[in-house]
């Protein structure tokens, strides 16, 4: 018998949380900002971006670059994201078997809540064979009318759910995530393992995490009795 719920439903975001991605996707992203003239260290390109909509970033690139991002550019950064997504993306380790140990105490409760492009995250889900758990539980914050911070992508999925997104836990690893998820009424849970690309504790709890834990195979212990 699965462990009892503790919460309505659960609610993950994608990118740093279900895949590492963030690493490949940036690595793209520095490579063609460098193209267009701004000559930021990776570090660098990684605390300004990491967790933001690029289409939000448009006048930081503007000011460094003096070029304005428009739609062939932006098509131009996916057709490569995605090319270097399907050769190398792989799960955040842990989270397959988290996520199928959290869906048997959450059936038809669990959903991907994503800021990203519906394409990027379908394309990622079936990379490390998570697919059918969210099939039909996918949301794109690029679909909604505000991406994170505001927390449009979460309300959307708990209503889908039919839940209270005060009674849903999400799991994210940004800030700008968890302000998303805490500005849904839902209670968050930072995942902050040691990574270049993930953040510390202490700015996770700054941004209104709850709790944090920073392994997968920690998780479901946390969302169960």
């Amino acid at each position: 018998m699965a462990p009892l719920p503790k919460f309505s439903a659960v609610l993950f975001d994608c990118d740093g949380v279900l895949v590492d991605s963030e690493s490949i996707t940036n690595g793209v992203l520095h490579q063609m900002l460098q193209e267009l003239g701004w000559q930021l260290s990776a570090e660098e390109c990684i605390a300004r971006f990491v967790g933001k909509m690029l289409r939000d970033e448009a006048d930081v690139i503007e000011e460094h670059t003096g070029f304005r991002i428009g739609a062939e550019w932006m098509e131009e950064f996916r057709r490569r994201r995605n090319a270097q997504l399907e050769a190398s993306l792989q799960a955040i380790p842990g989270v397959v078997d988290a996520v199928h140990r959290i869906a048997e105490s959450y059936p038809g409760r669990i959903a991907c809540a994503s800021g990203a492009d519906r394409p990027k995250i379908e394309l990622q889900l079936r990379k490390i064979g998570l697919f059918d758990a969210f099939e039909g539980r996918i949301f794109s914050g690029m679909e909604q009318p505000n991406s994170k911070p505001a927390p449009d992508v979460y309300l959307a999925a708990a209503e889908s759910l039919q839940i209270d997104p005060a009674e849903a836990a999400v799991i994210e690893d940004s800030p700008t995530g968890v302000i998303a998820g805490a500005a849904a009424g839902s209670r968050v849970l930072g995942f902050c393992p040691d990574s270049p690309v993930h953040q510390s504790v202490e700015t996770l709890l700054a941004a209104g995490a709850a709790e944090t834990f920073n392994a997968m195979d920690q998780l479901p212990g946390l969302l169960t009795e």
